[in-house]
């Protein structure tokens, strides 16, 4: 079978961390379980332990630039997903490179992290706001994040008021985690359907969130990037995000915030060819 035109391909702008939960690591997961391929330009260098964020490295801004450009102009993508940007510099130069294309921009706007640690520079905010929302076909924030980009805090009671400030440059927003008792709530508005749509689900619990909205975000891409319409990807991703919480709420993982687990859908298989083998090995050493 030829492949060559069913790659669909998902450009990452953002930062790596050497514990595979979140960031680029993240990414390129949830790419791969959602049926996407993977490919991206490194931001910053982040070192980490579950607990906290001890340091960041960033890369060159015109280095990004010119990976980012590489990638786009001989290969192409399907679609663009943002993460970690960190300086102002860096999100206005990310911003020049979008609005010069025709795909589905997904802007992830990491500015906090699950532990708390702040991720970017004061002046970034505004050079989202300035820079990049403007280009973007949806961003991802965090209950945390709106109320950064907001300047005011978000709740249930007035999420419907406030979430399309996050639209008013013509994109879909989907606001993540607003706390409503035991459940979590999701909000997604449409600014040309003037839509909300809201997923409630009951909090798993557990301490492995680490990189739960970069999971997010790339499947949302990821689907946009296989056709898939904007709510309906949303639907897809909702439904993909939760189970990685969940079949990953039980690992033991460090003595902080943990990962999720995207390939859930193949742990049947994994099981399965761990038991074929153990039980391969036991024949063998019965007939020795």
């Amino acid at each position: 079978m030829d492949l060559t035109n069913k790659l669909y391909k998902v450009f990452l702008i953002a930062g790596s961390e050497p514990l595979g939960t979140a960031g680029m690591q993240a990414d390129i997961k949830s790419i791969s379980a959602c049926g996407g391929y993977a490919a991206g330009a490194i931001t910053c260098i982040v070192d980490e332990d579950t607990i906290k964020v001890k340091s960041i490295q960033t890369i060159p801004v015109e280095m990004v630039v010119s990976q980012t450009y590489s990638f786009l102009e001989d290969v192409g993508a399907d679609c663009i997903k943002t993460g970690m940007l960190y300086s102002q510099e860096l999100v206005t130069a990310i911003g020049d490179v979008v609005k010069k294309q025709s795909i589905p921009i997904v802007v992830d706007p990491v500015m906090v992290s699950s532990a708390g640690d702040k991720l970017l520079q004061d002046d970034a905010i505004q050079a989202y706001k300035d820079c990049l929302f403007p280009y973007s076909t949806i961003i991802t924030p965090n209950r945390r994040e709106a109320d950064l980009l907001l300047g005011k805090s978000l709740t249930k009671d007035n999420m419907k008021e406030y979430i399309p400030e996050l639209s008013k440059w013509g994109n879909c927003v989907i606001v993540k985690s607003i706390e409503d008792g035991d459940y979590l709530i999701d909000v997604f508005y449409n600014p040309i359907s003037k839509c909300f749509k809201l997923y409630k689900k009951a909090r798993i619990q557990t301490k492995n969130v680490n990189g739960t909205g970069d999971t997010f975000a790339s499947s949302i891409a990821t689907y946009l990037a296989r056709g898939y319409d904007m709510n309906t990807a949303v639907d897809k991703a909702e439904n993909f995000i939760y189970n990685a919480i969940l079949y990953g709420s039980n690992v033991k993982f460090g003595s902080g915030y943990g990962p999720v687990y995207p390939f859930y859908e193949n742990l049947s298989n994994f099981l399965k060819e761990d038991i074929q083998y153990a039980a391969a090995i036991q024949v063998e050493q019965y007939i020795l």
